[in-house]
Formats: structure tokens, sequence, C-alpha cells
């Protein structure tokens, strides 16, 4: 699948390929592509069924790497690669499956494990909105807080709602997200442990409990070269939270190609 990319910074150099999370796109990492872009190219990507790229039944991490493959070839076969949350897991599904296309791997606040929780009601929330009646962002984000009382999930999920004069829609496919939940917050089973050898930098958020005792054993069994970096005052969404420290640790990682 070809999916729709933008590139920050020089047209020329090993690039870097920034990957989003689940209900993200590639938008949401333009900041952190700019503050990296001084001297590489830095590639921000929507994943299929999120953003402008295109839709399919498929969402599973197999696909995903699949389509990561398929861009970096197109780029010239061969990138650093940072992914955050879901696009953290597709970034590891792309080295283990292609070691040879990457160079390093930065994962971010994710772990190659099967997690127990579900975002399908964020999903069943979107879809309640009667989007006829939505002409400003201000009135969707009245219409979730019931059911969304966090402010800044709501924010982060109205980015994804286009509003033209023609017609609201989300730039999400909500039903095949909700379909396949149970492999997004999985994991493979069958992928190489030991499969990728070269240098991986997990950040973790000091206020996040994505990455606990369980998770860094699992980083450590699948890439045996990484190094886990817990970066304070963060949470989840730490390149939002603490957008400095990812970058400086991002530019600091790759370094120049």
């Amino acid at each position: 699948m070809k999916l729709k990319h933008s590139i920050t910074g020089p047209q020329d150099g090993l690039p870097v390929l920034l990957v989003h999370g689940l209900f993200g796109q590639g938008r949401n990492l333009g900041a952190l592509a700019r503050r990296i872009a001084a001297d590489r190219p830095v590639v921000t990507v929507d994943l299929r069924n999120h953003g402008d790229s295109p839709h399919s039944e498929e969402q599973d991490y197999p696909a995903m790497a699949q389509d990561l493959i398929e861009l970096i070839e197109g780029l010239g076969g061969r990138a650093d690669v940072a992914g955050h949350s879901m696009g953290g897991k597709a970034a590891m599904t792309l080295a283990l499956t292609r070691p040879d296309l990457v160079r390093k791997l930065c994962v971010m606040d994710i772990a190659p494990i099967a997690y127990g929780h579900s975002q399908s009601h964020l999903i069943d929330a979107m879809q309640s909105l009667d989007l006829s009646s939505i002409g400003r962002r201000s009135q969707a984000d009245a219409a979730l807080r019931e059911a969304i009382p966090e402010a800044g999930i709501r924010a982060f999920l109205l980015q994804s709602l286009d509003i033209t004069p023609d017609r609201t829609r989300w730039r999400l496919n909500l039903p095949v997200l909700k379909e396949r939940m149970p492999d997004l917050v999985g994991w493979p089973d069958n992928l190489p442990r030991a499969g990728f050898e070269g240098p991986v930098l997990a950040l973790t958020g000091a206020e996040s409990d994505y990455v606990l005792s369980a998770g860094q054993a699992a980083l450590r069994e699948y890439f045996p070269q990484v190094r886990i970096v817990t970066l304070k005052q963060a949470g989840h969404w730490l390149h939002a939270d603490a957008p400095e420290a990812v970058a400086n640790s991002l530019s600091a990682f790759f370094g120049t190609a």
C-alpha cells in the first residue's frame, strides 16, 4: 500500500522515518520532525486507515510493517526509524522482518507484548457523533465531553476530524480499527527473538505504565542492543509532554548519516 507521507528538511541523506500511534497521523509528529531535520530528511507518514493514507480491511502489524517496507524501499532502501505506541510496534515488526532496511530503531513508550486494555470505547464515542450536525470543532468537542472527559484526549482525536463546507468526516477508518483492536493491542507471536541486532533506543515516560518490568524484559529479548531511557515528567504521549527531551534523544541517537 502506498502511504501518504511528507518530508521535512534536506532531500538528500539517510532518512529518519517517524511513525505515529493509534488514531494519529503524520502531522502529529511534525513539530518533532522540524526539531531533528537540521541535516537529514525526516519523513512523517500516515499509516493505513489513518490520515490521508488509503483504507483497508487489514490492520495488523505484519500489514503495517509491509507498508513501511514499501515506503523505505521507495525512499532509497534504508532508514533510521522511530515509532510511538502502535507505530512503535509497527516499527519493531518492520525491524524484525526486514532488518536490512533499518540502521537504527527508536521505540517510544511501547513494548513487544500484548496489552490488556482496549481503545474501543474511544471509537464508540467517535462513531456516536452525528457528523451531519457538526460544523465546528468546538461542537464536536462538546458532544464528546461526556464520553471522553479528558480534554487532552479529545483534542488529540479531533485532529483527525475533517470539517469542510461540504462535509464533516473522520480521517480514520473507525469500523476497521474497532474490528482489529485485538490485533492492535496484541503482538505477533511468530517474530524472531533477537532478530534485529542493530542499535535500539527505547524511550519511556516516567508517568506512563506502558513499559514496566515485563515490557522491558521483552524489549531486551527481541532487541539485544536496546538501551532503555526513562524521561521525567512524561506520560505515554512523551513527544507532547517532553518534546525537547525527545528531540534531543533522537538527534543524539540517530546522529548524522
